[in-house]
């Protein structure tokens, strides 16, 4: 048996969230939307009327590229930036109605997609898979705080 120590998290990782993003956008590709968009949409359905820089911060994206997504969400006519009514600098973000009337359907192929990943794996696995995920992200993200 191989020592954990010597298996490449990053480039499985990796491979497999490349993976995810290819299926995911093939799918997708018939309501204009990719899986960056619809992970902003699905953000923004709980938070409806957050800024830019807050979307960023939850999405934990660069806001450039937040920017570029709800350009390409805005140009699309599922997201609409509103003035901030306290502050005219700030644009507040609103889903269309074309946003809500796709979200059934992008959620579908999302749950659709992780069934077919998940296929053959036992769902107690899964949860455990899940949550080692969770503790490493939570140990990366330590190691930001501490400055490392």
């Amino acid at each position: 048996m191989s020592d954990h120590n010597d298996i490449s998290f990053g480039y499985l990782i990796n491979d497999v969230t490349c993976l995810f993003r290819k299926h995911f956008d093939r799918r997708a590709t018939r309501f204009g939307m990719t899986r960056a968009q619809w992970r902003a949409v699905k953000r923004l359905y709980v938070s409806e009327g957050i800024t830019q820089a807050e979307l960023a911060d939850r999405l934990e994206m660069d806001p450039i590229a937040v920017g570029r997504v709800i350009d390409r969400l805005q140009a699309g006519g599922f997201v609409e930036r509103r003035a901030d009514p306290a502050d005219r600098r700030r644009w507040r973000l609103h889903l269309t109605a074309r946003a809500r009337a796709v979200a059934a359907d992008m959620e579908e192929i999302s749950r659709g997609l992780r069934g077919e990943a998940t296929r053959g794996i036992p769902g107690v696995d899964v949860e455990k898979f899940v949550e080692v995920l969770e503790r490493m992200k939570d140990n990366l993200q330590a190691l930001d705080a501490e400055g490392s």
